[in-house]
């Protein structure tokens, strides 16, 4: 910790540029806190951005207090990632305590500090710097101005980006990591991490897209060829069936329909990834199962049923997880006024990889009161017997 109070020390004036604090230690509601310097009439201020679930709250505290208001945040989170003074910094706390602090010179040019109070959002890929593959699938223009019709997609990547931001510390920079993509489509979030993972953060990744549609398959190779993303391909194929790898580190699945959800984890599990990120989409496999009288008031009707289904379906999904030695979060990925199909599974496995008895029982005494029984608890278990 007083490596840290230095480190802080020095860096928290007007050429601190950023950081990120997440990964808190136990379930609460602050989930990531962002932090960036203003200019105010009486001086220098740090603005603390505080996410929950469903809001963003923000303060502004002197310079004078913000150090100390970070140390006190790194009491309750497990990782830091901090940009100032031309360095990279990497903050991690085990489970004991025990704090690593890891510093690099940033080689690349540094982000202009934005000092103003009431700036606009600030986004990963940049509005007005033309991107390619965002160019070519409709987003933005060739100056690089985003379409208006296309402003929630653009949206919609940049809030994915910034969930992988946030696990980077868990990602090996040392060696090649594979990423499955289960039901890429028409791939903006394909090619959205291949190109901030390696273009911008020069990370070496292999990235397999894999989806149903082979017209899609073929456009989304050509233009994967067309940019120079060599390690990046697209293949036609069915997520339950896909054995084309051994080893995976990141697995994502966005809007993977009803129970190719389920397929997508269990292949993550089954490959032991790091990382799993899953936009799960319809879901009606539980819709078809759960059933509990005393619950008439909810499930006697058709629509909230149905929508506690959903809810209960992406409950055990993560809870399955957690069994399974994963770390889990279940996350707002992008505002419900754009999208009801707004939810984000993020699992990171767990250093000791063990597995949860308490989740385990939570699981059997949910799915006894429900009367339900997802496939993923199936497929997992058959996983297990083999």
């Amino acid at each position: 910790m007083d490596e840290l109070k230095k480190i802080l020390e020095k860096v928290m004036d007007i050429n601190f540029v950023r950081a990120v604090i997440s990964n808190p230690r136990t379930k609460g509601e602050i989930l990531k806190i962002k932090v960036r310097p203003i200019e105010k009439k009486d001086g220098l201020y740090f603005q603390f951005e505080s996410y929950t679930k469903t809001q963003v709250f923000h303060e502004n505290i002197p310079a004078v207090k913000a150090a100390e208001r970070i140390l006190s945040y790194i009491n309750v989170f497990r990782q830091m990632q901090m940009t100032a003074g031309g360095k990279e910094y990497t903050v991690l706390v085990s489970k004991k305590g025990k704090m690593t602090v890891t510093e690099k010179r940033n080689k690349d040019n540094l982000p202009k500090v934005d000092l103003s109070h009431n700036r606009s959002k600030k986004y990963i890929l940049e509005e007005g710097k033309a991107v390619p593959f965002l160019v070519d699938l409709g987003v933005m223009t060739k100056e690089g101005k985003v379409v208006h019709a296309k402003f929630d997609k653009f949206r919609q990547i940049n809030r994915f980006l910034e969930f992988i931001e946030d696990i980077l510390p868990q990602l090996d920079k040392h060696k090649e990591l594979t990423i499955l993509d289960f039901g890429c489509g028409k791939s903006y979030l394909t090619f959205a991490i291949y190109y901030y993972l390696h273009e911008l953060k020069g990370y070496d990744i292999k990235i397999i897209g894999l989806d149903l549609k082979q017209e899609v398959i073929e456009r989304c190779g050509s233009l994967a060829v067309k940019y120079g993303y060599k390690k990046l391909s697209f293949l036609m194929g069915d997520i339950a069936e896909y054995e084309g790898v051994d080893c995976v580190d990141m697995v994502v699945t966005l809007h993977a329909c009803d129970t190719a959800t389920d397929h997508a984890l269990a292949k993550a599990v089954g490959w032991n990834a790091k990382v799993i990120l899953s936009v799960p989409c319809c879901q009606h496999e539980l819709n078809r199962q759960i059933g509990n009288a005393d619950l008439s008031p909810i499930l006697d009707y058709g629509l909230l049923k149905e929508r506690a289904a959903a809810l209960v379906t992406d409950g055990l999904r993560a809870k399955y997880l957690e069994r399974e030695g994963y770390d889990t979060q279940i996350l707002e990925f992008i505002d419900m006024e754009h999208t009801p199909k707004n939810i984000l599974i993020r699992a990171v496995k767990k250093p000791s990889g063990s597995n949860c008895k308490k989740a385990a029982e939570e699981i059997r005494r949910c799915e006894e009161l429900l009367c339900v029984h997802p496939v993923l608890g199936t497929l997992l278990d058959e996983k297990k017997e083999k």
